[in-house]
């Protein structure tokens, strides 16, 4: 902090510049699960069979920017604001949509009979990631709860579906990841709308306090 040297003059006779408010910095957070709901949904519908699988090569561009650069870009700005929690998991789904870009564009057709393998040991990842991200989640709130609680059963099933080419299971993963998609948008609904009307008009039902 930087002090006010005085004269003979009284402290109390010098003037003082006003503080500089901080410059705040806006929450991610919002523009994250936005990107991670708006990729999820898409691919879901493709993976609960409700869209022709031909719908994928829409979610491979979306992935990338949307659910991978946004997302990238929100976890790099919790790092900014000192939020672990948020950091990694926005750090680590960017990263994932854009991975899985890349794989299905450039490295799935040189997978060849082993793709089922690849493709469960690349959701096994995230599965891990996710189960232990929804355990840290249970110090944040109701809607980011059920959030990771949904995805990381959603990563377990199409995890199973992948290893042993089970249709069914990937189907039900796919059902569980249109659910994760909704409750995300309405937890990136609630948290922009909340912060700019300055009130709580969407619960996001915050956590009791630890005693």
């Amino acid at each position: 902090m930087s002090s006010i040297k005085t004269s003979a003059h009284s402290t109390a006779d010098t003037p003082t510049a006003p503080a500089t408010p901080a410059n705040p910095t806006a929450d991610p957070g919002p523009l994250g699960l936005a990107g991670f709901a708006a990729t999820t949904l898409v691919l879901s519908f493709v993976n609960a069979g409700i869209v022709g699988a031909g719908v994928a090569a829409a979610v491979l561009p979306l992935a990338l920017f949307y659910g991978g650069l946004a997302q990238l870009i929100a976890g790099i700005m919790e790092f900014r604001k000192g939020t672990t929690f948020g950091a990694t998991a926005f750090c680590t789904y960017g990263p994932f949509w854009m991975a899985f870009a890349f794989f299905n564009w450039f490295f799935a057709k040189d997978a060849g009979a082993d793709t089922s393998s690849a493709v469960g040991m690349f959701l096994l990842v995230f599965t891990i990631v996710t189960a232990y991200l929804a355990v840290a989640s249970l110090a944040t709130n109701g809607a980011l709860v059920a959030v990771f609680v949904l995805l990381a059963l959603t990563f377990l099933f199409l995890t199973i579906g992948a290893f042993g080419e089970a249709d069914g299971m990937t189907k039900i993963g796919g059902w569980l990841g249109v659910i994760t998609a909704v409750v995300a948008f309405y937890t990136s609904f609630a948290v922009v709308t909340n912060d700019t009307w300055k009130r709580t008009v969407l619960p996001v039902f915050p956590m009791a306090p630890r005693a």
